[in-house]
């Protein structure tokens, strides 16, 4: 999009109290800015918040748009503040992995456990163009992995990162957006690229999906979901890597491993849930299939999990399972199935 300035009439009618102006200037950055704020808080949930949160204070403090940046630059500033705000009070998400070791025996009677803060699913994969410099592309850098990386960081050095590598802020904008040096700016990133290069893959899922033929990809995603409704445990196992893992958030056990994963699949999936249905999504830039379940096996299925696929070469390397209907409807997902 083109870059928006002080001058433009809709800021000025916007400074006036048209709130349809300012919506016109901030519409084309809704899903981008969100994005950023899924990018540091982990969750769908907060980044509706945050990004409220952002578009408000910007509406009244649109006086402090002076024009020495683009309007989305001095947007990007407002949403990263609001976001650090948010840091600082709800503190890091979680995975399974984070909590303890795998399970080598599936495990069916668990609680979910309700107090930690977990890492959610974002829907979809396209987030606007990327900024001259940045490293990331806006689809790599909401990858699982690589949100669930950035929940490692504190929030200082998460936004700093983000800013440069993502979306091609240079280090003396990101002092002025976070209040401090350029000093201390350069050495947040250091911190931080340190820990993301111990966390995060070699190769990014685009990279890896870029390989695989569009064709090949859909019957993978598409026998992943038969294997489960029929109960196909053969099947599944042929579609993963040796060293899968699958998570089931806000579940805490977690499985590593064709044998556990099988053991897993077996039992309680295949074993004493029900039947499945499913219908074929994307979720952080990845594919994803989302899981209804209809526990007596006759009746409407309801909305259970969002399956996020990670993919090495050919297989499935990991299985993130997000349970909970609230998933669903940021997806724009049905809440059952006949």
């Amino acid at each position: 999009m083109s870059e928006v300035s002080a001058v433009d009439p809709d800021v000025a009618l916007a400074r006036a109290g048209d709130d349809e102006a300012f919506d016109r200037l901030v519409r084309p950055l809704r899903r981008e800015l969100h994005a950023h704020c899924y990018r540091m808080l982990g969750s769908t949930h907060d980044a509706d918040d945050a990004l409220q949160d952002a578009l408000l204070r910007a509406w009244r403090g649109l006086a402090g748009f002076e024009g020495r940046a683009s309007l989305r630059s001095w947007l990007y500033t407002v949403a990263t503040r609001t976001c650090l705000d948010a840091v600082g009070t709800r503190g890091r998400r979680a995975m399974p992995v984070d909590l303890g070791p795998s399970s080598t025996r599936a495990v069916a009677e668990i609680a979910p456990l309700t107090d930690v803060a977990w890492l959610g699913p974002y829907p979809g994969g396209d987030f606007g163009p990327n900024a001259p410099g940045a490293r990331y592309e806006q689809r790599e850098a909401v990858e699982l992995a690589f949100v669930a990386a950035l929940q490692h960081l504190p929030g200082n050095q998460r936004a700093a990162l983000l800013l440069f590598e993502v979306l091609g802020f240079s280090a003396a904008e990101i002092a002025t957006v976070m209040n401090t040096s350029t000093t201390s700016v350069n050495s947040a990133l250091a911190r931080a690229r340190k820990i993301i290069a111990e966390r995060v893959p070699t190769h990014t899922q685009q990279q890896t999906l870029r390989k695989l033929d569009d064709t090949r990809l859909r019957e993978l995603v598409a026998d992943y979901a038969t294997a489960l409704e029929r109960g196909d445990a053969a099947a599944l196992v042929a579609l993963l890597t040796e060293d899968v893992t699958w998570s089931m958030p806000p579940l805490p056990h977690w499985y590593q491993g064709l044998t556990a994963v099988a053991d897993f699949a077996t039992q309680v999936p295949m074993g004493s849930c029900g039947t499945w249905r499913h219908l074929v999504t994307t979720a952080n830039s990845q594919p994803a299939v989302a899981s209804y379940l209809c526990a007596t096996g006759v009746g409407e299925h309801t909305a259970w999990s969002i399956n996020v696929l990670t993919f090495r070469d050919n297989r499935i390397a990991e299985i993130t399972s997000f349970i909970g209907a609230e998933h669903f409807p940021a997806f724009d997902l049905p809440a059952s199935l006949p």
